[in-house]
């Protein structure tokens, strides 16, 4: 590739799409009682999962720093131009930090070709634009109409998100106890989305989980009608017959060309809880 890609650790991208682009991830940290941890070096998903089973607790998560930022720009080859599609910036310091360590570099490599784009969304949305990104580089694109189209691409990206249980936002303090409670007992389940500016918001609280997948199938043909041309993007927490099974009713009832699924890692993983479901493609142009 004539341009390199990069991410960050909030990030889940499927092996077909990673091996095709050979993408540079700068991992989030992950801190548990026990120890620090780069999520996918020093800690896989396997051990983040044992690792909440032992300790009977969720990591906090922090952003790489800027110098990892500048460290890993730095290891890329000077002529080779840089797009870095980061976790939203209403979700991370992460972006802040990616500026910060371009801005590092640029200063003793001042002809250096980096931009870092606020993707607002994460998980398998920013794999839906990496995945863009391959079919425009296939297409000729350079560094700034790459840059140009990612940026518009970024605002036609819808990522929802489908919660089974509640029980990470409460150990994690996002949801008190009470409230925790009485959802568990009335069977609420949360429709969640990303906003216009990056931040995760509730769309609807349904009762069961039956009830829950049929509307977050449904509500895809609120945001697309045509999606012949068009890929959408799955992720899940821990539960991949559960996303087969989800994946196949959409595919079934919406005629997306090609789909991805993938596992969530740790920070997706830590906010949505097992069995929980990402989706991300691209809505109409209003």
């Amino acid at each position: 590739m004539t341009i390199q890609l990069m991410t960050d650790g909030g990030a889940d991208i499927p092996q077909r799409l990673n091996e095709s682009l050979n993408i540079k991830v700068v991992p989030l940290y992950l801190h548990f009682s026990d120890g620090h941890y780069k999520s996918g070096i020093t800690l896989d998903i396997a051990g983040y999962y044992q690792k909440i089973k032992d300790l009977k607790e969720l990591p906090r998560s922090a952003a790489p720093s800027p110098n990892d930022f500048y460290e890993a720009y730095k290891a890329v080859d000077p002529e080779k131009p840089i797009i870095m599609l980061s976790l939203s910036k209403e979700l991370s310091s992460t972006y802040d930090h990616a500026l910060l360590g371009k801005e590092m570099l640029l200063e003793e490599e001042p002809e250096r070709k980096i931009e870092v784009i606020n993707t607002k969304t994460a998980s398998c949305g920013i794999a839906l634009l990496l995945h863009e990104a391959k079919l425009k580089l296939n297409e000729g694109y350079s560094h700034e109409q790459l840059a140009e189209h990612l940026h518009e691409r970024v605002e036609q990206t819808t990522t929802l998100f489908v919660l089974k249980t509640l029980e990470n936002l409460v150990l994690g303090g996002r949801l008190d106890k009470v409230k925790g409670k009485i959802a568990k007992t009335l069977n609420i389940k949360l429709l969640m989305r990303a906003s216009n500016e990056g931040s995760i918001e509730v769309a609807e609280k349904i009762r069961g989980d039956k009830k829950s997948i049929r509307r977050f199938v449904d509500q895809i043909g609120e945001y697309t009608k045509h999606v012949e041309d068009k890929f959408i993007s799955m992720t899940h927490c821990n539960d991949v017959e559960r996303a087969t099974k989800v994946l196949a009713d959409i595919r079934n009832k919406y005629n997306f060309k090609d789909a991805y699924l993938t596992e969530t890692g740790p920070l997706i993983s830590t906010y949505g809880g097992e069995g929980a479901l990402v989706i991300a493609f691209f809505k109409d142009p209003s």
